[in-house]
C-alpha cells in the first residue's frame, strides 16, 4: 500500500528552487523543491529542509533564507547545488549577498529574501516558514518545475 501511497505522491508537481543561506561567512545553496506560499497577509513562505542537511544549521543561526527561482533552461545549475562544497557551487556564477545576507542569484529568474518566523519538524524535514523582506522578479522567462526535471522527488535532491 505504501508503494502505491509514494507513486501517487510522485505524480504532485513542484517548482524547483536554489534556496541560499549564510551565516557570518558561510553560505550555502541547496535545491529546494519543498516550497509554497501559505500566506497572503502577511506574505508568508514555507521551505522544508532535511534535518541534516548544512543548509539545515546555517537557517537555524541565521533566521533567514532566500529562494532563487531557476528558469527552465538553468537545469544544469542543478547538479551544481547537489554537492557538498560550497565554494564549489557559488565559484564562477553571479551572485551577491541580499539584504539578509543570503546570496542571491544574479542570473535567476528572480528572488525571494524572507525572515524566519516559525519552524514546525512534523517528520524529517523543518519546515521553514519566512515572511518575504525582500523580492525581484529579473525577467519573465518559465520557472523550472517537477515536470522539467526528474529525480527530485522523496529526498532524492
Amino acid at each position: 500500500m505504501k508503494d502505491a501511497w509514494i507513486q501517487a505522491v510522485s505524480k504532485m508537481t513542484y517548482g524547483i528552487y536554489v534556496l541560499t543561506s549564510a551565516h557570518e561567512k558561510s553560505v550555502n545553496g541547496m535545491i529546494a523543491s519543498w516550497v509554497s506560499m501559505v500566506s497572503f497577509d502577511p506574505l508568508l513562505i514555507m521551505a522544508a529542509v532535511h534535518t541534516n542537511r548544512y543548509s539545515h544549521i546555517l537557517l537555524e543561526k541565521s533566521g533567514y533564507f532566500s529562494l532563487n527561482i531557476l528558469s527552465r533552461d538553468q537545469k544544469t545549475l542543478l547538479s551544481r547545488f547537489k554537492g557538498s562544497d560550497s565554494d564549489d557551487k557559488f565559484a564562477d556564477i553571479r551572485w551577491e549577498k541580499g539584504i539578509t545576507g543570503c546570496p542571491i542569484l544574479l542570473d535567476s529568474i528572480g528572488y525571494i529574501e524572507c525572515k524566519i518566523k516559525e519552524s514546525y519538524q512534523p517528520g524529517n524535514h523543518t519546515l521553514f516558514i519566512g515572511k518575504i523582506v525582500d523580492a525581484k522578479p529579473f525577467n519573465n522567462e518559465l520557472p523550472l518545475s517537477t515536470i522539467d526535471y526528474e529525480g527530485v522527488y522523496l529526498g532524492k535532491n
